[in-house]
């Protein structure tokens, strides 16, 4: 049986970040969809009981709900959730960390570090 291709979400309100990160996913054979908000995709998410991503990747800093509010609406799904942000407040990196997120990444981060944290974590999903 072939294996399914990693699905991640990508939650940021830059679009140019969000336009960024899933070419670079796609372009390593994973697919990506991307959310504007923190909103948005809970909504999806919990009006579409099949809709499961392997992976969240979430700005820290959005209008409406921040990432680690999204992060706290995810908690006991088991999915797991990479921080970036612009911002370094070891604060909320802390914060994060404790809550469960899997990796916390300063924007900009170098791609490769980038693709190696989420194939990490996806390689994890599909074991």
């Amino acid at each position: 049986m072939a294996k399914l291709k990693p699905f991640v979400v990508v939650v940021d309100d830059d679009e140019s970040v969000c336009r960024a990160i899933r070419r670079l996913l796609r372009s390593i054979g994973i697919a990506a969809e991307t959310f504007a908000s923190g909103y948005a995709f809970l909504d999806v998410l919990s009006s579409m009981p099949s809709y499961q991503p392997d992976c969240v990747i979430l700005d820290v800093q959005m209008p409406g709900l921040n990432g680690l509010e999204v992060q706290q609406a995810l908690s006991g799904s088991g999915t797991p959730v990479i921080f970036i942000t612009a911002h370094d407040d070891v604060g909320v990196r802390e914060q994060a960390i404790a809550c469960g997120a899997v990796a916390y990444l300063h924007k900009p981060f170098d791609d490769q570090l980038f693709v190696k944290t989420v194939l990490t974590v996806s390689n994890a999903i599909s074991s």
